[in-house]
């Protein structure tokens, strides 16, 4: 399984030599060094491998977290669960990927703050005619008096509350273009997350 940590840059159009346009999503990438390597025989109990991108002042990092990393300070650290052989130390970075491959990409979505139901959850809202005053982004019944749950509001239920922040996973992009001197992939379509959002790029 290949794998690495990118950036979110930018969008941009990709010309393949038949001259069909693709649009695609610049990933700024940095080599990742291998912090640990677990496996099924060890007292994990399980196969993966954990890396370390970036950097930070070690003062900012707490002492068992720069106990784990022999004392250096990473920007981020993520485990992907592999059963590929690695050594602690080592380095991944992106011409571990080529042009054609399907990955998926994993991150956190741009936070939109409290939304209502209509932004939501794509509610249609009340008519907007007929004596409408006020009511027309309003989320209407919620069924909380003697209805189907008993009195009470039904968990689940599709209301106004905090939307975004959440970890999104888009499956079967393709990797476009591969510039391992300047750390950049291209892959296909939109991910998740602006601009400068971390990443987690693995093949499919």
């Amino acid at each position: 399984m290949k794998f690495i940590l990118a950036t979110k840059e930018k969008m941009t159009r990709i010309f393949t030599d038949d001259g069909r346009a693709y649009a695609g999503t610049i990933l700024a990438t940095d080599p990742v060094t291998v912090t640990q390597v677990k496996t099924k025989e060890g007292k994990d109990g399980y196969a993966a491998i954990q890396v370390g991108q970036g950097s930070r002042k070690v003062k900012n990092i707490s002492k068992p977290v720069l106990g784990h990393t022999k004392g250096k300070g990473y920007e981020a650290i993520r485990e992907f669960r592999t059963d590929s052989a690695a050594e602690v130390g080592s380095t991944i970075s992106a011409d571990i990927f080529a042009v054609g491959d399907v990955v998926r990409v994993s991150g956190l979505s741009k936070g939109k703050g409290f939304a209502g139901v209509v932004k939501r959850h794509g509610f249609h809202g009340g008519p907007r005619s007929h004596g409408q005053k006020h009511t027309e982004r309003s989320p209407g019944s919620i069924g909380g008096s003697g209805g189907r749950a008993g009195g009470r509001v039904a968990k689940g239920m599709k209301m106004a509350g905090r939307m975004g922040s959440d970890r999104i996973t888009v499956r079967n992009l393709k990797v476009l273009l591969v510039d391992a001197k300047e750390g950049k992939i291209i892959v296909s379509g939109a991910v998740p997350g602006r601009r400068g959002t971390l990443l987690e790029v693995i093949s499919a």
